[in-house]
């Protein structure tokens, strides 16, 4: 049997909360945490996730009275998440404190499509796996936030040009630019690194 608040669509339980039961937030909190978990860990080193989890939800209680009720509220608060780890990697690219972390499988095939065959020749005859993964983790923070999560988005999660645009708060012709220009950039990176490595 389902309860209350299951019952309720998104809309009821926005209105019961502007109307002054902030408590209701907990209903889209258990509805839609597991749905931002996932689009943060695709971009959020594994022991920051809780804390942007955490940081998601705060930004969009605060942002509540901004909701338009024309709007899908999973579309917006997946919108909040990505611009939530946006600022996470502008604050770690300001500080400079770039940390590493495992990539997901779908990561490393891309990562393996972008360079050089010369360069996969390289990368291939790394003894660990995870050399591969932290490498491209390092070269994703060689980047500008932005460029990053154009790439992320585009390349690694193969969002349209559209859908990436609208979840940035971008135009659709400034993804589209950005992220040719940020592909180059990554790839620039990834050759002079695999020589390296080829070199050893």
């Amino acid at each position: 049997m389902k309860t209350v608040a299951e019952t309720m669509d998104d809309l009821d339980i926005i209105r019961q909360i502007l109307d002054g039961k902030v408590n209701a937030f907990e209903f889209l909190l258990e509805r839609y945490q597991e749905h931002v978990v996932k689009i943060v860990k695709k971009h959020i080193p594994y022991n920051q996730i809780e804390e942007v989890t955490h940081d998601v939800f705060i930004r969009s209680y605060q942002s509540l009275p901004t909701f338009k009720n024309t709007s899908d509220f999973k579309h917006w608060l997946s919108s909040i998440a990505v611009r939530t780890c946006y600022d996470f990697w502008r604050k770690q690219y300001r500080e400079r404190e770039l940390p590493l972390s495992s990539l997901p499988e779908k990561q490393q095939h891309w990562l393996e499509a972008t360079v050089s065959m010369e360069a996969h020749q390289a990368f291939s005859e790394a003894e660990d796996i995870q050399e591969t993964r932290e490498l491209l983790d390092w070269a994703l923070t060689q980047l500008s936030p932005e460029d990053r999560m154009v790439i992320e988005l585009v390349y690694l999660e193969e969002y349209s040009g559209k859908e990436a645009a609208k979840l940035l708060g971008w135009s659709v012709a400034n993804v589209k630019v950005r992220s040719f220009r940020a592909r180059k950039k990554l790839e620039k990176i990834l050759q002079g690194k695999s020589s390296i490595i080829g070199g050893k």
